[in-house]
């Protein structure tokens, strides 16, 4: 379970960061790459245990570099997920935090390559995090459900998701919103629920059908809310990010 110590670290706490990245460094000198502002934020995913966050980040180290090993994952490796247009970019909510618009009525499991999926979330993810602005360290996230039904249901594409965004990129979602939510979705939900920690468990939010124009309004300017939606702002597709 992650801390919910948020906003600007104390002293103690860079005393920690500091303490972190001797112990990780000492198991894996390539840690030395990582900035102090990730370091926070494992040591923060871990409720402060310097071992724990240390443990977490060298396998972190290890995988980015197996998992991209370039250091940016190529538009050219998902382009069969992104033709799907399963998910798009937003503008920002009123606390700056970036968002992101998903659409997984637009995924079927009866075509999804797993290899080329997880490249896709490391791809959606990293896109994501490079709108964080300064100041800011997480992203909001618009789960849109319309039109989801069983063809759509991949239980394992979910995990894999929630494993990489836990694992990988703690810390960094803010909110998540669930809308258009069916009744059959509950299903899989069911399914995937024990895989979510306390933490991110604590920032989803389902919306009813009723309530969304007020939730969208309440959390981002009205500038802000997608044509979509009833606003004024076009979203962006991926692939013209």
């Amino acid at each position: 379970m992650a801390s919910s110590v948020g906003g600007d670290a104390g002293e103690g706490e860079w005393l920690k960061v500091a303490e972190l990245r001797a112990m990780a460094e000492a198991q894996d000198p390539r840690v030395k790459e990582v900035d102090n502002m990730t370091l926070r934020r494992f040591l923060r995913a871990r409720d402060q245990d310097v071992s724990k966050a240390s443990s977490m980040l060298v396998k972190f180290v290890a995988w980015r570099r197996e998992a991209v090993p370039g250091g940016v994952m190529p538009a050219d490796q998902v382009r069969g997920e992104l033709s799907h247009d399963k998910a798009r970019m937003g503008g920002v909510d009123r606390t700056g935090r970036p968002i992101v618009f998903a659409f997984p009525a637009k995924h079927f499991s009866a075509n999804r390559d797993m290899a080329e999926h997880k490249r896709f979330l490391i791809y959606l993810l990293d896109k994501i995090c490079a709108r964080i602005p300064r100041g800011q360290e997480k992203f909001m996230c618009v789960v849109d459900l319309k039109g989801w039904g069983y063809p759509n249901s991949d239980v394992r594409a979910y995990i894999a998701a929630i494993e990489i965004m836990q694992s990988y990129y703690p810390e960094r979602l803010g909110k998540a919103l669930m809308v258009h939510v069916p009744y059959i979705f509950m299903k899989a939900w069911k399914m995937v629920y024990p895989f979510i920690d306390a933490n991110t468990r604590a920032k989803i939010m389902f919306v009813e059908d009723k309530n969304l124009d007020e939730t969208l309004r309440r959390e981002m300017e009205e500038s802000q809310v997608p044509e979509i939606y009833g606003g004024k702002l076009p979203l962006t597709p991926l692939a013209d990010e």
